[in-house]
């Protein structure tokens, strides 16, 4: 029987208002509990089609999430399926306590408060910081922050995981932490990133863009060995 997959892109192209182009033809599968690192250089595309895959940015070419068409009218049960953990986490905290900032997005998705909480509690646990419930986000360390910014997307029951830089501003134990617990979750997911021990311990597909293109998609040591990829 063939495995649908939850990521299906098809010449996606996008440019910004400037006319600059940032995607130029990019197709591209992610199938159900597979790990794939996107790999290149500054600005050739890799944030620029993640941010595709829940609708925050939208161009040209078609993209299907857990067999939806990516469409204004399917928004919000697509950004309940792909959760997306940003570079700063600062940019996904931002309610007084930990519980609150965790509980925001089941609570969003209209589940009544006790509910949310106990999603949120659940998610904190998972991720390792469920001492951290009652603390303002501000007081926490950067792996503390990227820990309740992945429990804030878990809470919220996704079926994509999508990570831009994981690593940025972690110290290296920090770091090893975050490769345990993402070993660790069932989720299919897309790790945007520059770090290729990090990429190694999670991923045995990649994709390297250049130019807005896919120009290289196969096992992660092929890859990093074709375009001596160590940075």
């Amino acid at each position: 029987m063939n495995i649908l997959p939850v990521i299906d892109a098809q010449q996606v192209r996008y440019s910004y208002s400037d006319g600059t182009s940032a995607l130029n033809g990019i197709d591209f599968h992610l199938y159900p509990g597979e790990t794939v690192a996107l790999l290149g250089r500054n600005g050739s595309g890799k944030t620029t089609f993640v941010l595709h895959l829940n609708g925050l940015l939208q161009g040209e070419g078609t993209i299907q999430v857990c067999g939806m068409a990516v469409c204004r009218q399917n928004l919000a049960a697509i950004r309940a399926k792909v959760g997306m953990v940003f570079q700063d986490s600062d940019e996904q905290l931002f309610m007084p306590t930990v519980l609150e900032d965790v509980a925001f997005g089941p609570r969003n998705l209209g589940l009544g408060v006790d509910h949310a909480v106990q999603r949120a509690r659940e998610a904190l646990s998972q991720t390792g910081v469920a001492d951290l419930a009652g603390r303002a986000p501000y007081h926490l360390s950067a792996g503390e922050k990227r820990r309740v910014a992945l429990a804030g997307v878990l809470a919220m029951s996704p079926e994509v995981l999508v990570l831009d830089e994981p690593t940025t501003f972690l110290d290296p134990p920090a770091e090893r932490e975050l490769i345990r617990l993402l070993k660790s979750l069932p989720q299919a997911k897309i790790v945007v990133t520059h770090d290729m021990p990090f990429a190694r311990a999670l991923a045995t597909r990649a994709v390297f863009f250049e130019k807005g293109r896919v120009v290289a998609n196969g096992p992660i040591e092929e890859i990093a060995s074709r375009f001596h990829w160590e940075i």
